[in-house]
């Protein structure tokens, strides 16, 4: 197999420092992500059974449920730990594999998820192509759902984390607003974080239609976070998320509030021949 793109601290980050498969279930915020991608992916998504490509898939979070849903599913991962976490999962086919060099065949899938590559991409040239071979695998008329992380995310979190104060955190946040890109030396491994703009500009660039960006976990995700450092409780069962779930939904229709968010979910459909 070709040489990954993804770099090597991004391997090693997931492969060994932290529990991926935990992180969307052991925090409110966490399960926010989780409850929202899935209800924006359910809107979108052709009925099943159709074929999912889920490029950067992790350890299986999302295949879990797909599979469930009635999908058949294809996870690809550059994480070895991501692959063989996912291949416990009953009907889960898992593989190593590089979102830039997909070894699958042209148009052989309905619907490809890149929830995880572009934000592991600093570098423009590798998101256009982890999005030129999402669309070569696509069948016509095919479905791309794409994650980014929001730039203005380190922002807020560690505004939550009661961290901003501290000169090192202060200037790495400074850092990442400024450049878009984390350069994994604290906390998180490198990252390119996205407006909504570049986000659907990228998508659209690389030939999908009907590019169209969702925030993922509304404008008071970090009041969920802050609660439970701050508290010691965890509120995922509490009015509280009700009601940081609720502004979600409701923030959806107000593009200004896209920058609220933690991260960012983009649509696109692959041109059939007619357009």
């Amino acid at each position: 197999m070709a040489v990954s793109r993804v770099a090597p601290e991004v391997i090693r980050f997931y492969q060994s420092t932290i529990s991926e498969a935990e992180r969307l279930t052991s925090s409110a915020d966490g399960m926010l992500e989780l409850l929202r991608t899935q209800e924006l992916l359910r809107r979108f998504l052709p009925a099943a059974p159709v074929r999912v490509l889920d490029v950067g898939g992790g350890p299986g979070t999302h295949a879990r449920w797909l599979l469930a849903d009635g999908y058949e599913v294809r996870l690809i991962d550059p994480v070895p730990r991501h692959v063989e976490q996912a291949g416990r999962i009953p009907g889960c086919e898992a593989g190593l594999g590089d979102a830039c060099r997909l070894d699958v065949a042209d148009g052989s899938y309905d619907v490809v998820l890149l929830l995880g590559p572009l934000y592991h991409l600093p570098e423009a040239e590798d998101r256009r192509r982890a999005l030129s071979e999402a669309l070569r695998v696509l069948r016509p008329g095919g479905l791309l759902a794409a994650a980014g992380i929001n730039r203005y995310a380190s922002l807020f979190e560690h505004t939550a984390l009661a961290h901003l104060h501290r000169d090192g955190v202060r200037r790495s946040v400074a850092d990442v607003l400024a450049t878009q890109v984390h350069d994994g030396k604290r906390a998180f491994t490198t990252a390119y974080f996205h407006t909504g703009r570049d986000l659907a500009q990228e998508i659209a660039e690389a030939g999908f239609r009907d590019a169209e960006v969702f925030g993922v976990e509304g404008p008071a995700w970090g009041m969920l976070k802050a609660t439970e450092l701050h508290t010691g409780a965890g509120v995922a069962d509490t009015p509280l998320f009700e009601a940081a779930l609720t502004a979600a939904r409701m923030a959806e229709p107000y593009p200004e509030l896209l920058a609220a968010n933690s991260h960012l979910l983009a649509f696109g459909r692959k041109p059939t021949p007619t357009g």
